[in-house]
């Protein structure tokens, strides 16, 4: 369970995400797998999107959906034919793994994917992530996907106190679950937007603080001179 917030963590907390959706709401990127709530669907660019760029995986997954759309399509396929479709995408495990997938959920569960986190861990190549990362994006349940990207800006805003190994990683999923907002559908677009903020703004090889909406409200921003910070944010956002 994670560990109670503070009145003043709460603060920081609402002050974290309304900074943020606000500039989710004006800087999200479009994106196919955004309009839709089918669990296959996301589930498919999830694994698309491990090791892949966002600009490859927007050209690739609408042929693969056009292939196979539906997971009983998927798990029927003559797997040469699913590796032909996934040409281009390169780690071919990853088509391999998703047809396993595809196969276990037909045989376990009718041909649908289940909503339950548990159950979702239990499918073939489902992680922690995956499992969150279905369960908000199609469901719109109130549970945290913690990528490498939300793991970076967590570490950055909130500097949790050194852990190393499973114990660290659970800290930053604490704090994940703390940050989301109440509902399942405000929820889905604060996961959204965390990873964009890691995607574009707070990347690994640099943190653009002067472009971020949450520098206010992040110990990594405030650590900049207050009058560098300010001026630099008048600058306009560039999108990737």
């Amino acid at each position: 369970m994670a560990p109670k917030s503070t009145p003043q963590q709460t603060a920081s907390a609402r002050r974290f995400r309304r900074r943020l959706l606000a500039w989710f709401g004006r800087h999200a990127r479009e994106l196919p797998w955004r309009r839709t709530r089918d669990p296959y669907r996301i589930l498919v660019s999830e694994v698309m999107l491990q090791q892949t760029p966002v600009s490859r995986v927007v050209e690739y997954y609408p042929r693969f959906l056009a292939a196979f759309p539906s997971l009983r399509r998927l798990a029927g396929a003559p797997p040469q034919c699913v590796r032909e479709a996934w040409q281009g995408l390169g780690y071919y495990r990853r088509a391999t793994n998703l047809q396993r997938l595809a196969h276990a959920v037909v045989a376990e569960h009718n041909g649908r994917i289940p909503p339950d986190l548990a159950a979702l861990r239990e499918l073939p190549g489902v992680g922690r992530y995956t499992a969150g990362a279905v369960a908000s994006f199609a469901f719109e349940q109130r549970v945290p996907a913690v990528d490498t990207n939300v793991a970076r800006v967590l570490r950055r805003a909130f500097q949790p106190r050194p852990a190393s190994g499973a114990r660290g990683e659970q800290r930053l999923w604490e704090i994940a679950t703390a940050l989301l907002p109440r509902h399942g559908a405000a929820a889905w677009r604060f996961n959204q937007a965390i990873m964009e903020l890691g995607a574009l703004i707070c990347t690994a090889r640099v943190a653009r603080c002067e472009r971020c909406p949450v520098v206010t409200v992040c110990r990594t921003g405030k650590k900049r001179e207050p009058a560098t910070v300010n001026r630099e944010r008048e600058k306009p956002a560039r999108r990737s």
